[in-house]
């Protein structure tokens, strides 16, 4: 990096108006403020039964495509940074698919696409790539069907191809997660989703085994004697499933592109501490250990996940499951990954509880995930629920905790050293905008470029939440425009880049006043 930016300071010097600051990368300065430079600020669109998005399937493309940037729009003001968006929801898919049929939740008739000749979600994961957002898509692996109107499914749906794979429990269809076609099938469709689109992360939620229901049987039994070569307990075969399938998408997702991440949202209690001595001081009805057969800590430990989203939904004082006891909990027992929290945003003003009815509720428990050393960031369930009222809660939020952008967290789990600062070429001056062009190493690996507002051009540029300016999607060009407008009567910018891994270039700092309205290559 060292020669690649003493090579960069002297064809700058050649171009005349450039100067490049290498000595510090902005990524690794430290900044003493309360907002951080790097926390995840994520919500989920839920798409399941047309919950946050779209309104009605089978609605016109063009409306269904307005709904989308609202919600975009919406939490772009509030400085979000990524959108998680389920594009499985039970069998089916919010893509052209060779393994599930279209989604009746998108366009109306399950196994009938989209009236538009437009790529649904490409378009989807562009428009919110160009806002900022990083997309991470969500896909929910063992639940068939939402309900038993099995009328309403395609012919090419899982429970007509394969009805062994399927086993019903309460009032849905499950897939058996302990058939070995079963995990093959999940591993294909995630295999299929990363290598047709530029996503950014693969997000499984809570739904592994069912929960469990009073007086039902998951009935696989039969499975269970089939295929337990090692003899465990049903208890332990049942987990052992759900982790082959977490150790092989991470298999498949880091063979075909390594910077797409993985990451799970389980429910929010691991174990009681009632069961054992290492569970959480809560008293939940259920466990993701014991009743859904999930072992996140497992996950984490064996480095399988990126990152990991416990769904706290609770208050921080419910005696039963507090959200602040969980957040200390998952926060001791984190390693290997990053650790962000979802948060029930839904509940505000909207459950018997009535601590949500407090304005702050919802900020307090932001401001615990702040001030928790291990907690990078916050998840909010789901997309509509602070876009329907509660004004009040919105501009807290905004203007008291997001009131500057945010960078997404790198992996732990990513080993990349980074490419050398790209040359730049070239800047011209037009009337409404300045076009930069820059020579890249690898221009398929650069996400964004990140405009800062640099205060006193002789000291270091500090790329702190302050300075940002604006952030730009590069979409494998070499140039991007930067309007006027947005510069205003600045002297000094400084320009970093962020890679597909989430990683800062070192800051380019560029002295405005001294371009000329005309192209600068020499």
């Amino acid at each position: 990096m060292a020669e690649a930016g003493n090579y960069m300071q002297l064809m700058l010097k050649k171009v005349g108006v450039f100067i490049l600051l290498s000595l510090s990368s902005c990524s690794l300065i430290k900044h003493n403020g309360a907002i951080p430079k790097t926390e995840f600020r994520a919500v989920w669109i839920a798409t399941v039964v047309n919950i946050d998005w779209p309104q009605r399937g089978g609605d016109p493309w063009e409306k269904q495509k307005k709904e989308y940037l609202d919600i975009l729009n919406f939490y772009k003001a509030l400085n979000f940074n990524a959108v998680v968006l389920q594009i499985r929801t039970a069998g089916d898919a919010f893509y052209k698919s060779d393994l599930a049929p279209w989604s009746r939740f998108l366009s109306g008739e399950e196994g009938s696409a989209p009236e538009t000749d437009q790529n649904p979600l490409k378009w989807l994961i562009r428009e919110a790539h160009i806002r900022g957002f990083e997309f991470h898509a969500w896909l929910n692996p063992y639940r068939a069907t939402f309900d038993l109107n099995t009328d309403v499914l395609s012919e090419s749906h899982d429970y007509y191809k394969h009805p062994d794979w399927i086993v019903k429990y309460g009032k849905k269809q499950y897939y058996n997660p302990g058939l070995p076609e079963v995990q093959k099938h999940m591993v294909s469709i995630i295999e299929e989703v990363v290598s047709q689109y530029d996503i950014d992360a693969i997000h499984f939620d809570d739904y592994f085994y069912p929960y469990t229901i009073n007086n039902e049987v998951f009935d696989d039994s039969l499975t269970y004697l089939t295929h337990n070569p090692a003899e465990l307990s049903q208890e332990d075969w049942r987990r052992s499933n759900i982790d082959t399938l977490v150790k092989q998408v991470h298999q498949v997702i880091k063979e075909q592109k390594p910077w797409v991440q993985f990451g799970i949202s389980p429910f929010g209690v691991w174990k009681n501490i009632a069961t054992d001595p290492k569970g959480s001081d809560t008293k939940a009805g259920q466990t993701t250990y014991e009743d859904l057969f999930a072992d996140p800590l497992l996950w984490m430990e064996n480095g399988w996940i990126d990152y990991l989203v416990p769904q706290i939904y609770w208050s921080l004082k419910l005696p039963v499951a507090s959200h602040r006891i969980l957040i200390d909990w998952w926060a001791e027992n984190q390693q290997n990954s990053n650790l962000y929290i979802g948060n029930g945003a839904y509940k505000v003003r909207n459950n018997s509880d009535k601590a949500w009815d407090k304005m702050k509720e919802l900020p307090k428990q932001l401001q615990l995930a702040r001030k928790t050393a291990a907690v990078q960031g916050n998840v909010f369930f789901s997309a509509r629920s602070l876009m329907k009222g509660n004004e009040d809660v919105v501009n807290y939020i905004k203007n008291k905790l997001y009131s500057y952008p945010s960078f997404t967290p790198v992996s732990p789990l990513i080993i990349n050293k980074g490419q050398p600062l790209p040359e730049l070429d070239n800047m011209i001056d037009k009337d409404n905008y300045l076009k930069f062009t820059f020579n890249f190493f690898n221009k398929e690996n650069i996400r964004f470029a990140n405009i800062y507002e640099i205060k006193k051009s002789k000291k270091l540029p500090v790329c702190g939440p302050k300075n940002i300016i604006t952030q730009i999607f590069v979409d494998n060009c070499n140039s991007f425009n930067l309007g006027k407008g947005l510069i205003n009567q600045r002297k000094n910018i400084a320009v970093t880049f962020t890679d597909k891994f989430r990683k800062e270039s070192e800051p380019i700092v560029i002295h405005l006043s001294e371009i000329n309205s005309h192209d600068t290559k020499k």
